[in-house]
């Protein structure tokens, strides 16, 4: 059986669980016996189509359609013994890593157009530095000077650096997700423009021998915060994909399920916008060694990882236990 006839058998059956799911999470004036019975046996015959699809299909779209799916019905048939804490805690320690790895392909071609954008600027600002006014925003160009960074280290107000520079990260992630709308083209030219502002700075610190310094006031906030706008940005990147190539389904209900998955790798980077934000307000400005910078850095890199690594932990336990 290939995978279109697959989905036409059963496709039916999974519409009519996708009812039920909406009908029974209304509350229990639609309970009813009949329901219950319905919803039991497609909500076990999806979790075996599901199996089926995993074996067979597990790089197609109706896997993960399915997994959201029986997901969904795990989730209403089990919610009374889940309270909205554990939720929101199952969302970023298990959800989360989930869809990160179902969608790691997409995070990577975020990543590669942002390397494409700072490559680019990079080589021609190091070719020659006066690049840098067509390069750069006047405002950003003509406000930096390399040769006074960390002359004011320990003397700005952190809190309200931070609180700017987690806003205006959040609002560059939003923008690279909802740039999936234009079929990604806006996510695309976000991802490359911020590549162009840290290549052009890179090289311009490079000039003046200052690479050192300038990448130590740089990775402590930006591993953390890159890896958020990367993921951002696939997330927008995918959204901007599937209507390209709807594939078996429609644009509409591509942009329909496509939205959702995004939108759960958006939220997923909100903390760790925070967690940037506040290193960007409180560390990365403090009056300490460049190696200090340096070290939190690693341990934000080393944290992440770990973050990734127990989080596809739970989520083979998660789906072990679901399975058995």
């Amino acid at each position: 059986m290939d995978v279109k006839q697959f989905i036409r058998q059963h496709r039916e059956d999974w519409k009519r669980l996708e009812q039920l799911i909406g009908l029974l999470s209304k509350g229990k004036k639609t309970i009813t016996n009949d329901n219950l019975t319905s919803f039991n046996r497609l909500y076990q015959k999806a979790a075996q189509n599901l199996s089926y699809s995993q074996t067979y299909f597990p790089h197609q779209e109706v896997t993960q359609y399915l997994n959201g799916l029986v997901s969904k019905a795990h989730n209403l048939l089990y919610r009374d013994q889940v309270s909205s804490m554990k939720q929101i805690r199952y969302f970023f320690s298990t959800k989360f890593i989930g869809l990160l790895l179902e969608q790691w392909q997409f995070v990577i071609i975020a990543m590669a157009l942002f390397t494409v954008g700072a490559l680019g600027s990079f080589l021609a600002v190091s070719n020659d530095p006066l690049h840098i006014y067509s390069i750069l925003p006047a405002d950003i160009a003509q406000g930096v000077d390399p040769e006074q960074l960390g002359s004011q280290d320990g003397a700005v107000d952190s809190s309200l650096m931070s609180a700017s520079i987690m806003t205006n990260n959040i609002q560059v992630a939003i923008l690279a997700f909802a740039g999936g709308i234009t079929f990604g083209l806006l996510t695309v030219y976000l991802l490359i423009y911020n590549g162009i502002i840290i290549g052009a700075l890179a090289a311009l610190f490079w000039h003046h021998d200052k690479s050192y310094d300038f990448w130590a006031y740089i990775v402590p906030h930006g591993m953390i915060e890159l890896t958020a706008i990367f993921i951002a940005g696939g997330a927008g990147l995918l959204m901007g994909y599937k209507l390209f190539v709807p594939g078996l389904y429609s644009r509409g209900y591509q942009l329909k399920q496509q939205a959702k998955r995004s939108v759960g790798l958006l939220l997923g980077t909100i903390p760790l916008f925070v967690i940037a934000g506040i290193i960007e307000g409180f560390i990365t400005p403090a009056a300490i060694s460049l190696e200090a910078k340096y070290a939190v850095a690693l341990l934000t890199v080393i944290g992440l990882i770990l973050y990734i690594v127990i989080g596809k932990l739970k989520l083979a336990k998660t789906a072990i236990t679901h399975f058995d």
